[in-house]
């Protein structure tokens, strides 16, 4: 089992490379996922990049087969970005197309801005350089105190997805995938993003980005991206219909044939 080392646990790890061996190598893409989804949501990405990408997915601190915190841990912005390079260097990653969505694609882009030698590209999903309320996390811990696990996630499942946006069985597994995250996980993950604001820093931006969001996050408006798109110096905004904050499970292929047209148009390998 593939584990990164860092200073406060480790982290496991997957790559897939199905890339033929004749064929000119590319960067590889990391992919880094948020609060109550798993590794297992990029598999739908898969198909779009496979054939030109190694693709590395990890979980990250908190969930599955990494290290799980004691409640008393002291999470921050800093201990995540510096987890993502410890995924990184482990998988052999000198230089790398960067992947985050949600509370990923905060550390995401907390990543290129601090080390922006290490990212060729940078594509955000449904994440933000602002990060949550105090109210949020409220309405969470008190989801979580009356309903355990199994009652937050089927709040948050709503508003992750439309009824109609998955079938029964990518539901179920999604909700099951949710459901095994523990609430001080949870609440601590959260805690990382209360007061982030990382607009000073925007213009210092180095790689190009591509900006994938959905019309109907409860949690980001479409006006926050198109903030974050405006102060970037490189940036790509695409919005999904009829989406919501499970966008890169939901409408995995588009956002994934969207990525794979932003790299092949930038040519940054």
């Amino acid at each position: 089992m593939p584990l990164a080392a860092t200073s406060h646990g480790t982290l496991h790890y997957d790559v897939v490379d199905l890339v033929a061996p004749w064929q000119r190598p590319r960067l590889p893409i990391l992919f880094h996922h948020g609060i109550g989804a798993s590794a297992g949501i990029w598999a739908g990405w898969r198909p779009a990049l496979a054939d030109a990408y190694r693709l590395v997915t990890f979980d990250m601190r908190g969930y599955g087969r990494s290290t799980i915190p004691a409640a008393d841990f002291r999470w921050s912005l800093d201990l995540l970005v510096d987890d993502l390079f410890a995924v990184a260097d482990a998988a052999d990653l000198p230089r790398f197309h960067l992947v985050g969505e949600s509370i990923g694609g905060t550390v995401a882009l907390a990543a290129a801005l601090a080390r922006p030698g290490r990212i060729a590209t940078l594509t955000v999903s449904n994440g933000a350089h602002l990060g949550a309320s105090i109210q949020r996390v409220e309405a969470w811990r008190r989801q979580l105190d009356e309903g355990g696990s199994k009652g937050w996630s089927d709040a948050f499942l709503r508003d992750r997805f439309h009824d109609d946006a998955l079938s029964a069985e990518r539901r179920a597994w999604f909700a099951a995938e949710q459901e095994k995250w523990s609430r001080d996980s949870i609440l601590n993950a959260l805690g990382v993003l209360i007061g982030t604001d990382l607009t000073p820093l925007l213009a210092d931006m180095k790689c190009p980005t591509l900006l994938l969001h959905p019309d109907g996050s409860p949690f980001i408006p479409v006006s926050i991206m198109a903030a974050l798109h405006e102060r970037l110096p490189d940036s790509e905004l695409n919005v999904f219909g009829r989406s919501r904050h499970g966008l890169p499970f939901s409408h995995a292929a588009q956002c994934a044939q969207a990525l794979r047209t932003f790299l092949d148009s930038r040519q940054t390998d």
